[in-house]
């Protein structure tokens, strides 16, 4: 399982090691695993004999580090064998180990188990402090499972019977300057409760429980509304019988292929353990529900094989954490929790963490339970086998559908290969009975892992990475790309207090309380159920699909009409693929909400690596489509107050996208001009004028039409209850942090920094620019800029001069503008290539002479960038709010797995023990950084929004919050940026960089001659110089945010 890799020609800077020396290369990780598998098993044998496998081996030894051998000393702890734990501090010995905490830990545990004479107890207690720890520690900085807590404190009190663990201090401040007064308890402070009581919240608590602990919810599909015919109800009954013979010819198979692997030789790895975590039950069901959602045109063994390893590993993940005590200790504590939240109760001064955090330090029991992380190479090679068995198993009689044909027993799965851009794939593709069946049968349930849906109680808070969101789900506090597990290293190096804000800020997000929008959503499952409507979003049924013309079929067979016939067949495929992927993503979407409707929900969140915010559950969440957001509403009601009706008729003209370059008060006129189309959309939306329909989000257009006309048709539209969320939009948000960075007063002035009477517009001002160019270049007789005469617009440029920020590359640019080309009528089709390529560069020039600073800055960022990764090193930065951040783009590793079925190539881009990949680095480092400012923005407006008592949740760099708050929203996130922008970022920038990479003792380059260390010394040294734009302005700006 995994082959072990030679020794490295270079040593990466940031080597996968954590504090304690151990190692987490995909090889220890392998190894890891398996010995936490097998002692979740209890037989700690299988275990022995695999690390003494390693250890034996002088080559191999290396290998190991001391985390492996601690967790085998547990594992004996746990069968009272303190001569096996004895046997493994020599081999530590034998390796060069000191013991660790966790060792004694392990050693006492066993004592306390065995009651231990008190002399042994007592030389292991002195030998843990010649070697320089404390007996407060292990109470302190040991994570413990199940009762092993108990059996060390009993172990410990046979010789101080008195003893009691220190109580865990308080927390550290956060330091953060940006936050210093923020988090001082100079000022007594009160924060907003949910409108529920605390027994409520309580029994929600107990239902979101319920629903992890099944690990699936079997939720009624929209589509169940269709009345059942003749031929579903037989569907139905046949798809019963076959799935009964296939679960029963599953199991006996999986039993026959653990029992070969069982007998293998001890210390060799095997997936035997992988495959005895769970019952064999729970792993068939988990291979027939794959079955189940198989599309028709098949998937690739990849990633079948990456879900069922996944699916396998969160079931066990779950498992261990309800076998190891913690689910008593988080509902003990989630009981007193909802005190904070809940408003029957006087409690209101401390923020979700905080209060966990004292909760968890008075009951004197840590919550964090050890890491069960698998690699990315086990998950596939377990998925793997899962779908070596299903393919070889499931078998149906051909003659199933059609009696009168012969009967022949054939595979229900088989395994292909397909070409994607001149790659072969290997595809696990449906028989078509199979999909005949299923289509047939038109199921009226559909099976989601439980943590597709939002949560019935407020997430837990997040305390720590290990610690936060679901309470038995595994959730990373940081999302990050497959086999990239430096992210999660770096957070647990980082001083706990710089997390803080971090966590607060999620935490915020998270406990907003969201309804579904019945109306809204009941119009579209009627169109969904109809058949669907491509101009309003709503994909229509496979019925629709594109048929191969009947003219093809006849006639004469010609090399030219067969040839037309295989491109028609192939046109009308992918369609059908494309239209089934988009079905069913809606039917997903459609058929939460329809299950949600009545119930109120929250989303709890994580993050990127960059810092960026992310709703956890997949599938249906705020930052989804126009047809999501437009099913979901803030459970809590605020009246609109005085301006509150005037912000949902901007809002609404600002999804129309009809009056972007118009002031607020003109939008707020169009919108009064158009009250008629708006009532009739809201009374009428399928019978009407349908003026909803032609805007840019027409179903946030719609639910605004009918929130405007129910407040306008109640008693006091001001007193309204209003559910709706207002969104206030960054204008070019990226390119406004560079302006602010840069003090670019030109710059600052384009994108709404600077206070103006109507919003200034970037996108207009680029294309004005490059038509200026273009006019002086047809004067002189360019061709191609004469052609162009007339063509240059807003749309033209828009995508590319959004992206440049972002790194974009002028091939990226010139693709963009070629496409926005093609959809022009008229264009002469034979000048787009160049054209494209004339007006990429133009922009690029645009953007130099009216962004001079952010130039400067961005040059500045990739060179920085391009030295440090030419170094042997990935790029690292922390952001303002002491989040620290490592870019994963590493050289592609290829890594080989055999099975029965095909030789599977993974290809890891994101291994940090691989050297760095320079391009990518160099590239992405100056939209990454942005992308870390714009979220620590948020952040912080998170944080403030939540002091003042607003609800705000965001999509990025859109601010969303009930209409009576808007303008308070907007004045915090004014303040904020001014305060971010404040800090010297670029300064601090440079000199976390020096410390980082340009210290004598880092500076290990390749080649000693090389003139590379000096020239980076001297680049993140000289910080580009900046303007003279005054920060301050931008509080008065209307426009920043709008």
């Amino acid at each position: 399982m995994g082959e072990l890799e030679g020794p490295m020609a270079w040593e990466p800077r940031l080597r996968l090691k954590d504090k304690g020396g151990n190692r987490y290369g995909s090889i220890q990780l392998i190894i890891m695993s398996y010995l936490e598998s097998c002692l979740f098993l209890r037989q700690p044998e299988r275990a022995h004999q695999c690390l003494l496998f390693y250890h034996r081996s002088h080559a191999r030894r290396k290998q190991l580090g001391i985390k492996m051998y601690n967790i085998l000393m547990h594992g004996w702890a746990k069968k009272g064998s303190l001569n096996k734990i004895g046997r493994l501090f020599f081999m530590l010995e034998e390796a060069g180990l000191k013991p660790n905490l966790s060792c004694y830990a392990a050693a006492l545990e066993c004592m306390g188990r065995t009651q231990a004479p008190a002399t042994v107890i007592l030389r292991c207690v002195q030998q843990l402090e010649e070697d320089g720890f404390k007996l407060d520690e292990l109470f302190k900085d040991v994570v413990y499972e199940e009762d092993e807590r108990e059996m060390v404190l009993k172990a410990v009190r046979i010789i101080e019977p008195n003893f009691h663990p220190l109580s865990q201090p308080c927390s550290e401040i956060c330091t953060s300057p940006l936050l210093r007064d923020f988090y001082s308890k100079e000022k007594p402070v009160s924060y907003p409760k949910l409108d529920f009581s605390v027994r409520e919240l309580r029994e929600r608590f107990r239902q979101q429980l319920e629903m992890e602990a099944s690990n699936t919810v079997t939720i009624s599909s929209v589509e169940s509304a269709k009345p059942l015919t003749e031929q579903a109800s037989k569907a139905r009954e046949l798809l019963t019988t076959l799935r009964s013979e296939w679960r029963k010819s599953l199991l006996q198979t999986l039993q026959e292929s653990k029992i070969h692997m069982a007998n293998r030789r001890s210390w060799q790895m095997s997936l035997y353990p992988y495959l005895c975590l769970l019952e064999d039950e729970e792993y068939v069901d988990i291979m027939l529900q794959i079955l189940s959602s198989l599309p028709p045109q098949g998937e690739s063994l990849l990633v079948l094989a990456k879900e069922l390893g996944a699916k396998i590993h969160n079931k066990y993940a779950v498992r261990k954490k309800l076998r190891s005590r913690l689910l008593k200790k988080i509902q003990k504590i989630y009981d007193a929790y909802a005190q904070l939240l809940a408003k029957d109760t006087q409690l209101d001064s401390y923020l979700p963490r905080e209060y966990w955090e004292k909760l968890e330090a008075s009951s004197g029991s840590s919550l964090l339970s050890k890491d069960c992380t698998w690699p990315h190479i086990l998950m596939v090679q377990l998925g793997v086998h899962m779908v070596e068995l299903l393919v070889q198993v499931i078998k149906v009689q051909s003659n199933v559908l059609n009696p009168s044909l012969e009967a022949k027993l054939i595979p229900v799965l088989y395994h292909v290969y397909s070409f994607r851009s001149s790659r072969q794939i290997g595809f696990i593709k449906p028989h078509p009975i199979l999909t005949q069946i299923l289509s047939n049968a038109a199921e009226t349930t559909l099976t989601f892992d439980s943590f597709v849906m939002p949560m019935l109680c407020p997430p837990v808070p997040w305390t720590s990475p290990h610690f936060g969101a679901y309470i038995l789900l595994p959730t990373k506090l940081m999302r990050c790309v497959e086999g990239a597990i430096q992210h999660q290293l770096l957070l647990e190096e980082c001083p706990r207090s710089n997390l803080h804000s971090v966590l607060d800020a999620l935490n915020q997000l998270g406990n907003c309380p969201w309804k579904i929008n019945q109306p809204v959503l009941d119009i579209i499952i009627s169109i969904f159920n109809a058949k669907g409507s491509e101009k309003l979003d709503v994909p229509p049924p496979l019925s629709e699909a594109p048929k191969p013309s009947v003219a093809l079929h006849v006639g004469p067979s010609t090399p030219w009409s067969k040839s037309s016939l295989k491109r028609e067949l192939t046109q009308c495929r992918k369609k059908t693929a494309e239209m089934y992927s988009l079905r069913m993503d809606s039917l997903y979407k459609l058929s939460i909400a329809n299950h949600m409707r009545d119930k109120v929900f929250w989303f709890p969140h994580n993050m990127d690596f960059r810092g960026r915010t992310y709703p956890c559950p997949p599938y249906f969440n705020h930052l989804g489509s126009d047809i999501t957001r437009a099913m979901l509403l803030f459970a809590e009601g605020k009246p609109l107050g005085a301006r509150g009706l005037d912000w949902l008729k901007i809002h609404l003209i600002n999804l129309t996208g009809l009056k972007k370059k118009n002031s607020l008060r003109e939008r707020l006129a169009y919108a009064n001009e158009l009250m008629e189309e708006i009532l009739d959309s809201a009374d009428n939306p399928l019978t009407g004028r349908k003026w909803w329909m032609d805007t840019d989000e027409p179903w946030q257009a719609l639910a605004c039409c009918m929130e405007i006309a129910k407040a306008l048709r109640s008693p006091d539209p001001t007193a309204y209850i209003s559910h709706f969320p207002i969104h206030q939009d960054g204008s070019c948000n990226g390119l406004q942090h560079y302006a602010a960075l840069g003090r670019d007063v030109i710059g600052a002035t384009s994108v709404n920094l600077m206070p103006c009477d109507s919003p200034q517009d970037v996108y207009s001002g680029v294309a004005q620019q490059v038509e200026e160019f273009r006019k002086q270049d047809a004067q002189e007789g360019m061709k191609v800029a004469q052609v162009l005469d007339g063509f240059i617009s807003r749309k033209v440029v828009k995508q590319t001069v959004m992206t440049v920020v972002y790194g974009v590359t002028r091939y990226g640019g010139r693709l963009q503008i070629e496409k926005r080309l093609k959809e022009i009528n008229g264009f002469p089709q034979e000048y787009i290539w160049e054209a494209s390529h004339y007006l990429v560069r133009q922009v690029f020039n645009s953007l130099k002479e009216m962004f001079s600073g952010t130039r400067e800055i961005q040059i500045w960022l990739t060179a920085s960038a391009r030295l440090i990764a030419k170094s042997g090193n990935p790029v690292e930065w922390v952001t303002p709010l002491g989040l620290p951040i490592v870019q994963p783009y590493h050289r592609a590793k290829s890594t080989v797995l055999n099975s029965t079925m095909q030789t599977l190539s993974l290809n890891m881009r994101f291994d940090a023990s691989q050297k760095p990949d320079t391009v990518k680095q160099k590239n992405a480092f100056p939209p990454n950084f942005i992308h870390s400012l714009d979220s620590t923005h948020m952040m912080l407006t998170a944080l403030h929004c939540h002091r003042r008592g607003l609800t705000f949740v965001s999509v990025h760099d859109c601010y969303w919050t009930h209409a009576l708050t808007v303008d308070v929203m907007n004045q915090v996130c004014r303040e904020q940026f001014v305060e971010l922008h404040s800090q010297p970022i670029l300064q601090d920038l440079s000199r976390f960089m020096l410390q980082k990479y340009c210290t004598d003792s880092l500076a290990e380059w390749r080649d000693e001659k090389s003139l590379e260390p000096q020239t980076l010394v001297e680049l993140l040294s000289r910080v580009p110089e900046t303007g003279n734009f005054d920060l301050q302005k931008v509080k008065e700006s209307t426009y920043f945010f709008s």
